[in-house]
Order: C-alpha cells, then structure tokens, then sequence
C-alpha cells in the first residue's frame, strides 16, 4: 500500500518546485514508509510514498514504460495482474519487474482509459502520458482506495491520495464547502464527490478523470456501476456451493504477497468467514488478530477466541480500555475532515496491533451491504410492508401529522418506540431510509443550524445524495435499492475512509475479498430472499458457513465496534464536550444556534435523552477546526461562507 501525489500545470510547462513536491509527498510518509520516489519534467511533478508488498526488490515507484513516455504512480493493489502479464507480452510489452504496477502502464498503453476495466483490485492511481501530454487518474469500483484532487485558480492540478497532501502544497483556498456541511451533520462524513474544502473534490468510485494540458478538466467518468437483478434462477444449496468457491478464490487472490500476512478477527459473521476459508488455502496458521474491550456490553473477543482456536490461528489480542477516548484529536488529524464514526477508535486500535505482527491484513468490511447485514435492513422492510398498503398521497398527512405528535421516547422499550416508524410512514422508501441512517435530522438540522448556514446552503439537503444515486439504482426491489444506496454512500464514505485512514496511520495493508467485484456483481444477481429472509440478514453466507462455523458465531445479535459513547458523555468527557459545543471555536463559525448546543449537551448530561452520536458529531467538528484548520501552517485561514 502507497500513498500519492502530484503537480500538473494544465495551462502550460511551468517548473514545478521541487521542494513543495517533497513536502507533498512527505506529508504521507505513514502511507509509505520503506521509501519515497519522485518525477519531475516540465509542467509536471509525481511522488509516491512506499509500502512494499509485492517485488520488493524492483517495484520502485514511479514506474515506466519501455521508452519513459509513460509513468504512474499507484496505491492498492491488482490481484489480477498475474493473469494479465501475458496477454499484455503477446502484444508485445516487455514487463522489468514483477509488480502489479507494470501491468497499468503496459495496459494503458494497449487499451487505453479502458484498462480500469480490466483490473480486478483496489486501486487509485495516476498515469502521464507524455505523448498525449495527459494525465490520467482512476479510482478502484467500490472506493477502497481515495483519491483527491483540485483545480487550483491558476490552473495548477493537484491530486492526491488523502488530502493532507493538497493542503501541503499551500496553494488550496481553505473555504469551507457549505453543502459538505449538511452532509457531514446528516451522514458522519462528507459524500463523493465533495470535500470539505469547496475547492478540492474526491475522485467517485469506479470513476477516472482525464486531464489534458491545454483543457480545463472535465468531469469524471464513470466506467462501472453495480447493477440489481435480482432474479437469478438457482436453488438455495447451489448458491451455497457457489458461494464459498467464490469466497475462496477471492480471499486465495488476496493472499500474494512477500511479507507477512494475516486477518481481522471480531468474532463477527464476516471477518470469522474470511478467517475460516484462509485456514484452508494456507500452509501455515493464520495470524488473527483480534481487539477485546473491557466493558462487557461491547465485547465480542469470546467468539474470535472461538473461532481461532478452531482453526489453530495464531491468536493476536488486545484490549481496548473502556475509557480509550484519548484518540480524538489523533482521528480529526488523520481524516483530514470531519469524520463522524466513532469506531474509528477501536479500527485505529486494531489496525496498531496487527501491524506489530503482520504487514498485510484481510478484513470482512463490506459484507453487511452485500449479503444484507444490517439491522436497519430488517427494519426499512418492515415499514416497506406497511408503505405498499397505502399511496403516498394518503400516508404522508396521516403519518406525518402522527409522527409529529407521537414523543421521542428513547427512555422506553423499543416497541414503543414508534416515532421514527411513524414518520418513515410518511416518506417515500429513499426518504425514509436516509432519515433511517442520519446522525442529525432533518429536523435537528434545522434546529442546529444558524440562519448565516441556512443561507449559505440555500436550500440544499444532503438528501440529494440518496436521491441522486437512487436515480441511477435500476432497480425495483426494495431490499436491492437500499444496498444499492449503501454501496455508493456508507461503504464509500465512512467504512473504506475508516478502515484506509486507520490502516496506514500504521503502515498497514488490509485487503477486502468481501468486497471482490465479481463476488459482488453475482450476490447483486440473487434473489433477496436469501440475504434477508424473515428477520434473519446475511442469510445465504450463514446456511453456507454452518459447516465451517459455530453456530453461536453465526446466529448470535450482532454487536458491532462500538464505543461507550452515552456514558463518556456524562462522565470522564463531560467537561470536554461541554467546552467544545459551548466554546469559542464553533461560536466562531457563525453556523449554529448555541441555545439549542446548550440543550443538547444539558439534556444528555442530566440523562433527560441519549445525544450521544450527535454530540460525537459535533466533537469531531470542532476538532476538526482546531486540529486541521488551525494547526495548518501552509494555507490561508478558512472562511465560512453566507452564501454558496
């Protein structure tokens, strides 16, 4: 795993300052710590920081072809290019190294901008063509890897893999996006293809962007989108077979690699499968690597126990204090952004033990969005049951008039509990499920949010992110649409951004099997009834594990990687977050109603109502202020607009 940059001067052949390049680069070192290399030629620079996985002894970056006219710079990873060495030879391409990255530069030479199409990985990588004096990024299809880039207004290009590495460059306006805003208030993170900045973009999933010298950038083009059919005629035990030949080859494709090499272990369904179908493709045991909390309601070690030791794995374990909120202002560095997720805390704790034993790490992120994972799934289906009983021109006044006088009563049993469901009732399926996932809603937006923000967003809601992927989902089944909706937003946004982010602050790799394009096109191809069938989620990938697994592991509630926010709130952090909502830092924004701050934290501290992952939100955005904004000496102070 790497990390990237560079500089292109799309008017014309400028010199480019070699030692803004340097600091570029350098600002990534965590990325690549075994060494650094750089292009430079007019008009352009490169720079790329190593993590030495595959070729160690010559797959230096940046990388060239036969004649020097074509270099690239890469992050991630071609599992594939094994097979693609050879076609690319009987065309004639002479390889110099053995590494995955030969395979883009000789691949771009022979197809062109479609040779994404032919890579099987994740990825982000930069390519100079010097011929066609073009530069050419692409992004992996499922938005493993990041990718940011900015049109600076003297139209210098710059790009890189996080966006520490435009900020060094000392030239991006630091104006902070309004409508990036609304989305991190509603969502935890900030959407592709908006940054934080409003001068700075990321690159979309399975997008690539081709920048001319002579030409304003265009906009990026998308070269892959998962498609729902879900009426692939097969019987539940074919599928089953199907399922775990699939799940091998993937994971077998992910264990190339010249250093060592292990696995994520929560005891959940997913990183236990990964682990189990490892066992049986290695020829020695697998390095598991597991993190236990020491408060009981969060702690899942026992089944990672379980299941290592059924597999004679290695076991790596460490725990995780229950007051391990020490991580804050580390996080609000590292993301660059604000970030909302708080099991960044124990991702970052994970990924720091793995990294003391192995160099490559298999995780079982992205299993919950294919095979059907989530609670909320379970329970958008529900409401989707009641929704289809009455048009929405009826159950919009009713339910919502309904929703609106039923009490918030996060006090009571969950039963009755009934005023999301109520207001879910009145909304269309894209609007109910956005609601279903936001942090801060609507309503709390509007509340939160002072009349100079309302007016600098001039009406938008980050809703227009779900409804503008809804728009292209192509699909009629409701289970389908939603997993569709999480596959472009949460999976993109906030689990690869975490588990990225978190992974190289350790110079670790963690690859993804269950995120293997192929795999993911055929389970978007089945019925959903075997994902989610009555109340039980990921449904197919259980019934195929039962010989594999325990049942406990399989069939238990899931926990997740969660933190003890609510109680951290009311105690050990009580003062730290009463000064960060009621200080001088967000005051100083202009951007929110105090009073309603003031309410927030009164009543979550007195126990009146649970805040808790709204206060995290705005703790996260206050650090992010003090942390990325105020200790950045490079750029001009960022301004906070009235008006978009």
């Amino acid at each position: 795993m790497c990390g990237i940059t560079g500089i292109f001067d799309t008017r014309g052949r400028r010199e480019t300052d070699r030692a803004v390049l340097r600091r570029m680069n350098e600002s990534q070192r965590h990325r690549g710590p075994v060494e650094g290399g750089t292009h430079v030629e007019p008009g352009l620079g490169l720079g790329h920081r190593r993590l030495s996985i595959i070729d160690l002894a010559t797959g230096q970056q940046p990388l060239y072809n036969e004649d020097g006219s074509v270099c690239v710079v890469f992050n991630g990873e071609i599992y594939n290019f094994r097979e693609l060495i050879p076609e690319l030879q009987a065309l004639g391409h002479v390889f110099h190294t053995r590494s995955d990255t030969e395979v883009i530069v000789h691949g771009w030479e022979a197809w062109g901008e479609a040779c994404v199409e032919r890579f099987r990985g994740m990825f982000a990588f930069a390519l100079w063509d010097r011929n066609r004096e073009s530069l050419f990024l692409a992004r992996d299809r499922l938005g493993v890897k990041p990718l940011h880039y900015a049109l600076l207004d003297d139209g210098t290009f710059l790009f890189g893999s996080e966006l520490k590495s435009i900020l060094a460059h000392g030239g991006l306006r630091k104006d902070i996006d309004p409508l990036a805003v609304e989305e991190y208030f509603a969502l935890g993170y900030v959407a592709e293809p908006r940054c934080i900045f409003a001068q700075a973009k990321k690159l979309p999933p399975a997008c690539a962007l081709l920048v001319k010298r002579g030409e304003k950038p265009g906009e990026p083009k998308e070269y892959w989108n998962l498609r729902f059919t879900p009426d692939h005629a097969i019987d539940e035990m074919a599928a089953r077979e199907e399922l775990i030949a699939r799940l091998r080859e993937s994971i077998r494709l992910r264990l190339i690699s010249e250093v060592p090499l292990g696995a994520f272990l929560s005891g959940g369904v997913d990183s236990s499968a990964v682990v189990a179908l490892m066992a049986g493709l290695l020829d020695e045991p697998v390095n598991a690597c597991s993190i236990a909390f020491s408060d009981p309601a969060f702690n899942e070690s026992e089944f990672a126990r379980r299941v290592a030791e059924r597999y004679a794995a290695r076991h790596f374990i460490d725990t995780v204090e229950s007051e391990d909120f020490d991580l804050i202002d580390t996080l609000a560095r590292l993301y660059d952004e604000p970030y909302a997720d708080s099991s960044a805390i124990p991702t970052y704790r994970v990924c720091e033990l793995a990294r003391r034993h192995v160099t490559v790490a298999l995780s079982g992120d992205g299993g919950d969005e294919s095979f059907g994972g989530y609670r909320r799934y379970r329970l958008h289906m529900m409401e989707e049951r009641m929704r289809s009983t009455l048009p929405l021109r009826v159950r919009r006044p009713v339910f919502g008039l309904l929703g609106r006088l039923y009490p918030k009563a996060d006090w009571a049993p969950r039963f009755l509990r009934a005023k999301t469901t109520l207001e879910g009732m009145a909304r269309t399926p894209v609007e109910a499920y956005f609601h279903s996932v936001s942090i801060l809603r609507g309503a709390m937006r509007e509340r939160l949010f002072s009349d100079r923000l309302k007016n600098a967003l001039g009406g938008y809601d980050a809703r227009e992110v779900f409804d503008r992927h809804a728009a292209r989902a192509e699909t009629d089944d409701p289970l389908a649409l939603i997993q569709y909706l999480d596959l472009k937003t949460y999976l993109v946004g906030d689990i690869n951004t975490k588990v990225d982010r978190a992974s190289m602050a350790h110079s670790l790799e963690v690859r993804e099997p269950l995120m293997d394009h192929p795999l993911v096109e055929w389970l978007a191809s089945l019925p959903s009834s075997l994902k989610l069938r009555g109340q039980e989620g990921k449904y197919l990938l259980k019934k195929a594990m039962e010989t594999h697994l325990p049942r406990e592991v399989l069939y238990r509630p899931k926990m997740g990687f969660s933190v003890p926010l609510a109680r951290w709130f009311r105690g050990p952090l009580r003062t730290r977050v009463r000064e960060a909502m009621l200080g001088s830092r967000l005051a100083e924004t202009g951007w929110f109603d105090r009073s309603c701050l003031q309410h927030l934290v009164d009543a979550h501290q007195s126990g009146a109502r649970d805040y808790s992952a709204s206060l995290w939100t705005f703790l996260m955005f206050e650090a992010f202020l003090r942390k990325v904004l105020d200790d950045d000496p490079a750029g001009a102070p960022a301004t906070f607009p009235v008006t978009p």
